[in-house]
């Protein structure tokens, strides 16, 4: 069973609880922070288009790369909705190619902890960088670790027209406190009129980071003139009360 597979069931899910466009701040905040990038700029685990679509709307240079090719034919259906066009490439964290040297790379949303080691986390890092021009930079978020422990699994729905229901049961599995690892099961179902039509099963993982420990990873592999900001609140200091901690880092 692959982790973090993202297939049909899930990436539905994803497509009704995030629709493009759908922002938690962050949305805001990287349009903010990329005023005037002309350069080319990379959004990893794009997924659906909802932060990539508003920036490349704002008339950003923006693509991006997936692992799941679900969650990229509902990128692509929702940019011909919209008449835009950009590349979208069937890759992961550590094996996506670039053609030209970027200007930034944005990982919203926590994505980056999709990569439940810490030697993934460092080989994408690494990638990162090398894919960044001199001066380049890297916008990164975290979850903060409270709000991995804290989560209590359980049940949610969705209507999915034309069928009935869509359904999701989390159930965890364990936390790993050496490898800094939750795993959870994901359990989605579709249902028409009372009627299980589809069942799918997915191992879903996610890595925390400590703020330190993130912050001397980018210095490792060559990044610097980390600013590190609470809430979407650039250059604020992260408070335990925060609900995202973003890392900007520059390839020196």
């Amino acid at each position: 069973m692959m982790n973090n597979r993202y297939g049909k069931l899930a990436s539905l899910v994803y497509h009704l609880d995030k629709p493009v466009g759908r922002s938690f701040g962050d949305v805001e905040y990287y349009l903010e922070r990329l005023q005037g990038t002309s350069g080319p700029i990379l959004e990893p685990a794009v997924g659906t288009g909802r932060i990539l679509i508003p920036l490349l709307q704002a008339g950003l240079d923006i693509s991006g790369f997936d692992l799941s090719q679900e969650m990229l034919d509902y990128c692509h259906r929702e940019l011909e909705l919209r008449s835009l066009t950009t590349q979208l490439q069937l890759a992961g964290f550590t094996d996506f190619t670039v053609d030209r040297s970027l200007e930034a790379i944005v990982v919203p949303a926590g994505s980056f902890q999709l990569l439940d080691s810490f030697e993934q986390g460092m080989a994408a890092l690494s990638r990162f960088h090398a894919s960044l021009k001199s001066g380049g930079r890297l916008l990164l978020d975290l979850d903060p670790v409270a709000a991995i422990l804290s989560v209590h699994p359980g049940m949610r729905t969705w209507s999915a027209a034309p069928h009935g229901l869509i359904t999701l049961n989390a159930t965890a599995l364990d936390k790993d406190y050496c490898a800094q690892v939750s795993r959870e099961m994901h359990r989605y179902e579709l249902w028409e009129h009372g009627v299980l039509l589809e069942t799918q099963l997915e191992q879903f993982s996610l890595r925390w980071w400590g703020v330190q420990e993130l912050r001397m990873a980018l210095e490792q592999v060559g990044f610097g003139e980390i600013v590190i900001s609470g809430g979407y609140q650039y250059g604020k200091t992260p408070q335990d009360t925060d609900g995202i901690i973003s890392f900007e880092a520059r390839k020196l």
